[in-house]
C-alpha cells in the first residue's frame, strides 16, 4: 500500500525559509529563483522533476508520530518539501521523506513523473539521504564519486552562511591582500572576500588567479577547494564551543528514579561511546584543517604560491570526510540541545524501554 503525500502542518512558516540554504537545509526553490537566466540550472539540474527541483530538501528530527512512516527506526530523515504556491510560500506545502513506506509511488505523484524518468531523481535522492549534512562541499563530492554532474549553482554558499563567514574570512584574506597586489587596505581585504565568497568567478578574482598561477578550470576548482575548506573552518570554529558544553552535559547528566542493572551499563557505555566519538571525529577534523593553515601559511610567510596551489587541486576528495564528520557532530549537538534543553540535569527514564533508542540515538553513529 502506498503512502500518499502528506500536507504538512510542519511547513505552515514555510515562508521563513524562503532565503534559507545550511547544512541542514537545501533551499532549490531559492536556488531556481537566482538561476532562472541561467543555462547550466536548466541543462544539468539536479533533479529532472521541476516539482522537485524547485523544493525543499530538509535534515529532519523524526518525531515519535512520524515513526510510522518507516521500516526501521531513525532519529534523523531527510524530508521533501513542494510549495503549493511558488509566488506564496506562505500557503505551505506537500511533503515526504525519502524512504518512507510507499515511498517510490509518493514521490512519483509528487513530481509528476512519467515512466522514464523517476529512476535516476530515486538515485539521486538516495544519495543525498545516506549523507548527515546537506553542506555544499560534502554534496558536491559525493555526487561526483557516484558520477552525477549537475550545475556548479547547486554548491553556492548561501547568502545568509557568506554574510555569517565574512568577517572570519575577512581576517583570513587580510593576511593575503598585499601578495595578491592589493595593497593591504581593508578596502581591497573586503573586496577579496566579497569575491571568493561569491557564486561567480570573475575579474576581482584575477590577482588570485596570477599569485596562484592557476588557469581555467584549474583556477576554478582551486577556488572552490578554498571556499571549502573556509567553509569548514569558520563551522568548526562557531559551534565547537558548544560541542564541549555538551561533552559536559553528557558525562554529568542523571537518570530519574531507578534504573536496573542493566540499563546503568548501558548508560556508561553510551556516554563513553558519545564522548569518545565526538573526540575523535574533532581531531579528525582539527588535523585536516592544520593542513590547510600549513599549506596557507607556507603561502603567505615564503611568498611560495607552489605548495598551497598543489593543495587546493588535490583538497576536495577531503570535504566527503570533513562534511561526514563535522556533519555527526552537528547532528548530535542539535539533538541534544532538542531534547534536553540547557540546564537539564536529569534524564527521564520510561522502564518500559531500552535507552539505546530513546535516550542516545546518536551513540552508534559512525566515527
Amino acid at each position: 500500500m502506498s503512502a500518499p503525500v502528506s500536507n504538512d502542518r510542519s511547513v505552515r512558516y514555510l515562508g521563513a525559509l524562503g532565503g534559507a540554504s545550511t547544512s541542514r537545509v537545501l533551499n532549490l526553490f531559492r536556488i531556481a529563483q537566482d538561476n532562472a537566466d541561467n543555462p547550466d540550472h536548466a541543462e544539468k539540474p539536479l533533479f529532472v522533476s521541476p516539482l522537485i527541483n524547485k523544493a525543499f530538501l530538509l535534515k529532519h528530527r523524526t518525531r515519535a508520530d512520524e515513526t510510522y512512516l518507516f521500516n526501521q527506526t531513525r532519529s534523523v530523515a531527510t524530508k521533501i518539501i513542494i510549495p503549493f504556491d511558488g509566488s506564496d510560500l506562505r500557503a505551505g506545502g506537500r511533503s515526504l521523506f525519502v524512504d518512507q513506506r510507499g515511498y517510490e509511488d509518493a514521490l512519483r505523484t509528487a513530481g509528476n513523473y512519467n515512466a522514464d524518468n523517476l529512476a535516476r531523481d530515486l538515485s539521486v535522492l538516495r544519495l543525498l539521504n545516506a549523507v548527515p549534512s546537506l553542506d555544499p562541499f560534502l554534496l558536491r563530492e559525493h555526487l561526483r564519486n557516484n558520477d552525477i554532474e549537475v550545475a556548479p549553482c547547486y554548491f553556492a554558499i548561501s547568502a545568509g552562511d557568506q554574510e555569517r563567514m565574512h568577517r572570519f574570512v575577512t581576517e583570513e584574506m587580510s593576511k593575503l591582500v598585499s601578495l595578491a597586489g592589493g595593497g593591504g587596505g581593508s578596502g581591497s581585504s573586503n573586496r577579496l572576500v566579497t569575491a571568493m565568497l561569491s557564486n561567480e568567478i570573475n575579474e576581482k578574482l584575477e590577482p588570485l588567479r596570477l599569485t596562484l598561477n592557476l588557469t581555467g578550470n584549474d583556477f576554478r576548482e582551486g577556488v572552490f577547494s578554498w571556499r571549502g575548506f573556509l567553509y569548514y573552518k569558520w563551522s568548526m570554529g562557531k559551534f565547537w564551543p558548544d560541542v564541549m558544553g555538551v561533552l559536559r552535559e553528557i558525562n554529568a547528566i542523571q537518570p530519574v528514579g531507578a534504573i536496573t542493572p542493566e540499563q546503568k551499563v548501558y548508560l556508561s557505555s553510551a556516554r563513553r561511546s558519545i564522548i569518545e566519538m565526538l573526540r575523535d571525529n574533532g581531531n579528525h577534523v582539527n588535523k585536516a584543517l592544520s593542513v590547510y593553515d600549513s599549506s596557507f601559511a607556507d603561502l603567505v610567510k615564503n611568498q611560495a604560491p607552489k605548495t598551497f596551489r598543489d593543495f587546493l587541486l588535490s583538497a576536495p576528495f577531503m570535504f566527503l570526510e570533513l562534511g561526514e564528520k563535522l556533519g555527526a557532530i552537528s547532528h548530535i549537538v542539535s539533538f541534544w540541545r532538542y531534547r534536553f534543553p540547557q540546564g537539564a540535569r536529569s534524564i527521564s527514564m520510561p522502564r518500559s524501554c531500552r535507552p539505546s533508542s530513546r535516550i542516545f540515538p546518536a551513540a552508534s553513529a559512525k566515527s
